[in-house]
């Protein structure tokens, strides 16, 4: 980038100094014509016509190269070489007219500026004028000679090969001059779009989410995007400010795989932390150049590459599901069959019938819960409609209960008297609820004592939610971050999908769920619900 910079500042210079060494060099020119007009090699001039008029110009031409060498400016460029060369060839006819001797070496010196003022000058109009003016000048002084003098120690030829050669000098340095005008447009424009370019690649180096850093041969680092800085945490900063911090001092397992990877060994893809605070990442390394020891380190988020692997393990688990839909539903079909046939039997007693009736409505609750799945799989919109929270909760538990395996657990529920009503697809919240409470009493326990989980519905901020408390260890800080990832799991012989399908259900219906610490021990989920007067998707 400073490099673009530098280009630049000196395309832009150009014309700077250009336009200082036309003006130094007249400023030469005229310093040369004072010298040999006031010292004692005046003599050298030869015989002079006007000798006062040849000092007076000398003066004000010595006075006027000083002044445009001085006031000269960049930006009213074409009035100054205009004004300058002007100068020039008033000077030149005058000197000529009033030293004869001077006059070959008068005509070549303004040969040159004639050609540096058709080469600064734009125009194309204003070059080909001065040097229009320059041949008019010659031809006005030999005539002015000749009509006032009676003749001139010039001849007409000589007056001719010079105006041709000004206008073949001045043509072509007006064509040369547009050509590098041209050159010089042409690379203000590159050089324009390099710089773009470069603080675009840096941007976007800066701003990828895999972290890139580049390590010398001494392992000392270069440079480092935010995202590398980041994860290398505090010994990282000034990594970003090419001091060279050395990469054994930041990440000491980072440069031993490094240095592995240098020998020729296998390189070790398992994942690793470079931070306390950061993310595991995968580190990457390839070479800069084929023949440099400098090397890139790609540092790659293994939690992005992990998200990846889940969705797409969701996807195939979508798939699965949807294959097994009807492998499940037909023994639940003839299950509920069975149990209709045998509740129709006079030799059931009632306490048999009481079984049968709660296998019934497991049964109900199971394909419900293939159908919600399969809906979340398809990604299907809830149907939401309006519940009162009280009720549901105590309908809920009242079901639940007669399923519980040991007698000594408790499920309560806290409700107030008032009714919560909440807008929300029944069947999911079923699902949802069903999932917390079941999770709080296979894990919500102190060691040898009983479960203890309660159900409590509250409005807060006009919202309504459900609690689902527990009074067991709770749950640690590490594991808590990722309860709700998929396939995320403490038990042998869980899945992981379960606090996750209860979160996709929740957001399916504008609905949040998240985990609360609870000081004095034990967990918290809570749904947080949109209110009745919520608008229904459409």
């Amino acid at each position: 980038m400073p490099q673009s910079h530098s280009i630049l500042g000196r395309i832009e210079s150009a014309p700077r100094r250009e336009l200082y060494f036309f003006a130094l060099y007249r400023t030469l020119e005229a310093a040369v014509l004072a010298g040999l007009v006031f010292s004692p090699l005046s003599d050298l001039l030869g015989s002079q016509r006007h000798p006062t008029l040849g000092l007076v110009v000398t003066i004000v031409y010595l006075v006027a190269s000083v002044l445009l060498l001085l006031v000269r400016s960049p930006r009213w460029m074409t009035l100054t070489v205009v004004i300058g060369l002007a100068v020039d060839i008033t000077v030149a006819a005058v000197i000529t007219h009033a030293l004869p001797a001077t006059t070959a070496g008068v005509a070549m010196m303004l040969l040159f500026n004639v050609a540096a003022g058709a080469l600064l000058l734009p125009s194309r109009r204003w070059a080909l004028g001065m040097v229009a003016l320059s041949v008019a000048a010659q031809f006005a002084e030999y005539g002015f000679t000749l009509l006032h003098d009676g003749g001139s120690d010039r001849s007409a030829a000589e007056v001719v090969m010079f105006a041709i050669s000004y206008l073949a000098v001045g043509y072509l340095a007006h064509q040369a001059g547009q050509r590098a005008r041209r050159s010089e447009a042409l690379a203000d424009q590159r050089g324009a779009e390099v710089a773009n370019l470069v603080e675009i690649n840096e941007l976007i180096i800066r701003r990828m989410r895999t972290g890139v850093l580049v390590v010398d041969a001494d392992n000392h680092i270069k440079l480092a995007n935010e995202a590398a800085s980041l994860l290398l945490g505090d010994g990282g900063e000034g990594a970003s400010d090419g001091v060279g911090v050395l990469l054994t001092h930041t990440a000491p397992e980072l440069a031993r795989r490094l240095q592995r990877w240098r020998n020729g060994w296998q390189a070790d893809d398992t994942p690793m932390q470079l931070s306390p605070d950061q993310p595991e990442v995968q580190p990457r390394f390839a070479r800069l150049l084929a023949d440099s020891e400098t090397s890139l380190i790609f540092l790659d988020d293994a939690t992005v590459v992990s998200r990846r692997a889940e969705s797409l393990t969701l996807a195939a688990l979508g798939r699965f599901s949807a294959s097994l839909a009807h492998e499940i539903r037909n023994p639940l079909a003839a299950i509920n069959y069975a149990v209709q046939l045998l509740e129709e039997s006079r030799h059931i007693i009632d306490g048999d019938r009481r079984l049968l009736q709660i296998i019934h409505q497991q049964c109900q609750r199971t394909n419900g819960i293939v159908e919600s799945v399969l809906g979340l799989a398809r990604r299907e919109r809830a149907n939401p409609e309006h519940v009162d929270l009280n009720t549901f909760v105590r309908r809920f538990i009242d079901e639940y209960q007669q399923s519980l395996s040991i007698e000594t657990d408790t499920l309560e529920a806290v409700i107030g008297p008032r009714p919560v009503p909440a807008l929300v697809d029944l069947r999911h919240l079923q699902q949802v609820v069903t999932v917390l409470v079941q999770n709080a009493m296979n894990y919500g326990r102190l060691p040898g004592e009983s479960a203890r989980v309660r159900v409590r519905v509250f409005q807060a901020d006009h919202r309504p939610m459900i609690d689902v408390m527990d009074r067991g260890p709770g749950i640690p800080e590490a594991v808590a971050a990722q309860l709700f990832r998929p396939f995320f799991t403490t038990s042998e012989h869980g899945t992981g999908l379960g606090l996750y399908i209860a979160r996709e259900l929740c957001r399916a219906n504008q609905a949040t769920l998240e985990y609360v610490p609870v000081p004095g021990g034990g967990s918290c989920f809570r749904i947080t619900l949109p209110g009745p007067h919520a608008l229904l998707p459409a």
